[in-house]
């Protein structure tokens, strides 16, 4: 009788551990993973700001400034804007340890409205063509050295972009892990060119090749237009320092790593900003600069040559990796969408075998592709890209009112007042610039398009019509079973 008791008891244990088993499992099949450490939250950052620009279009901030020293000055100030909004942001992500970068915060600070605006430009505009401008880079590069002397054909550059965006897509599906030693490898690659360029201008002013800077500050009188425009180009090319933002719920430690991989990983960027240009000044004038179509090409021409080769397969694996991290984030922000009901359910499920917001990333890709077909809309994209600073000074100042509207959250980083206060002011000049100084329609056609995010959030959010739940639910049903996803468990956050 005691034995069959004990035995019962085995069982019952046998039978309980299978029970947390399965549960754990399905938990967490149902959560995303922190998977994410600092030497990858670092690589994240460094990745996705250094793309294309430093190395084909650094001569939109010496064409607004017209010289040397106020051009490379003009680039470690926007460094340092660029970590000040981090470590705001860096106070934003650890207050509220949501994914989804400016839209949780915009979603505690405003309300639902400005979390949604914000939600409905990024996802639709702003990061889907900024991920098919970068895979378009790469494609262009990547092509180049099979049409020797000549631009490569259209669809040619348009089908590898096409499959770089699908590939990217595919792997950031599939794992976190993997995308992160895709991040990690593409990084390092394109850190390589970046010290190849950094050592050669060393060398070059280390053998007297220093005439471009002789009266470097001597040049065109400057304006406050001419500074802002040339500061709104030089923090295009930084774009993506708030990008850990996105990917909060899978650090590893995000209380330590994000701040950390902040403090690291932007200076370094900066850093590495400055030594470039200082290594085309090297070669090139002022003129010769404005002139070359691709800056980082003409230096390897003239620097590497016949190993100049280099130069465009590293800006092709600068590009891809720029993307991958970029794809890797912003489908987060989709992910977040959709969980708080401001997209299709869907949008917010995880891959059950994956445990990867797939859906998402699959639908970011998507829409990626759609901005393939037109193929050049680099003049939308710096017409919309005024939109994002928009948004960053909303932000910030939302940092700020929460200072006196919600003292109570937990704040483990807290940054001096006056920082979200500069980076605020900041926001306004940008935004109010390029309109002030050259007034065209397009601008207000951006606003235009941010506002008509209105009429869906009132139809679909705000009076859930009936009608649309009707539609999507079908549809929902018949994806969750294709893909093999499920609903995130209540309190992902």
């Amino acid at each position: 009788m005691g034995d069959e008791n004990i035995r019962e008891r085995k069982q019952s244990s046998i039978l309980g551990q299978d029970e947390v088993s399965v549960t754990t499992k399905k938990s967490k099949s149902m959560n995303l993973q922190k998977e994410v450490g600092l030497i990858s939250g670092i690589c994240v950052i460094v990745g996705t700001v250094i793309g294309s620009g430093i190395f084909i279009s650094p001569k939109s901030v010496l064409l607004n400034v017209g010289a040397v020293g106020p051009c490379l000055t003009i680039w470690a100030a926007c460094g340092v804007l660029a970590t000040l909004g981090a470590l705001c942001f860096a106070e934003l992500g650890t207050m509220i340890t949501k994914s989804g970068g400016e839209y949780p915060y915009l979603m505690e600070a405003f309300g639902p409205i400005p979390a949604y605006l914000f939600s409905w430009t990024s996802l639709i505009v702003i990061k889907p063509s900024s991920f098919a401008i970068i895979c378009l880079s790469f494609a262009e590069y990547a092509s180049a050295p099979f049409y020797p002397g000549c631009a490569p054909p259209t669809v040619v550059i348009k089908c590898l972009a096409a499959a770089a965006i699908v590939t990217i897509t595919l792997v950031n599906s599939l794992s976190v892990k993997l995308a992160s030693y895709v991040q990690n490898f593409f990084t390092a690659a394109k850190m390589i060119i970046v010290l190849i360029i950094i050592i050669s201008g060393i060398v070059l002013l280390a053998q007297g090749n220093t005439q471009n800077f002789v009266n470097s500050f001597e040049g065109p009188p400057l304006t406050v237009g001419a500074i802002s425009l040339a500061f709104y180009n030089g923090l295009w090319a930084y774009d993506g320092w708030n990008q850990l933002n996105y990917i909060t719920e899978e650090l590893k430690n995000p209380y330590r790593n994000l701040p950390l991989s902040i403090i690291i990983g932007i200076p370094l960027v900066t850093v590495c900003y400055v030594l470039i240009n200082v290594s085309y000044f090297t070669v090139m004038t002022s003129t010769e600069l404005l002139q070359s179509q691709a800056v980082a090409v003409t230096f390897g021409d003239r620097v590497l040559y016949p190993a100049s080769w280099v130069v465009p397969l590293f800006v092709a694996f600068s590009t891809i990796g720029a993307a991958n991290g970029t794809c890797f984030t912003a489908g987060r922000l989709v992910y977040v969408a959709g969980r708080e009901g401001h997209m299709l359910k869907l949008l917010s499920y995880i891959s059950v075998k994956r445990l990867t917001p797939a859906p998402a990333i699959i639908f970011y890709g998507t829409i990626a592709i759609i901005y393939i077909i037109p193929g050049d809309i680099n003049t939308l994209i710096n017409y919309f890209s005024f939109a994002v600073w928009i948004f960053y000074g909303i932000t910030v100042l939302g940092l700020i009112v929460m200072r006196f509207t919600r003292k109570n959250l937990e704040r483990p980083i807290r940054v001096p007042l006056f920082i979200p206060v500069i980076v605020t002011l900041v926001s306004i000049v940008l935004v109010l610039a390029p309109i002030i100084t050259a007034p065209e329609l397009p601008y207000l056609y951006c606003v235009l398009f941010i506002l008509s995010g209105l009429i869906f959030y009132t139809l679909f959010i705000h009076f859930k019509f009936s009608w649309a739940q009707k539609i999507s639910e079908p549809i929902t049903m018949h994806l969750q079973m294709l893909l093999e996803v499920v609903p995130p468990e209540d309190g992902t956050e």
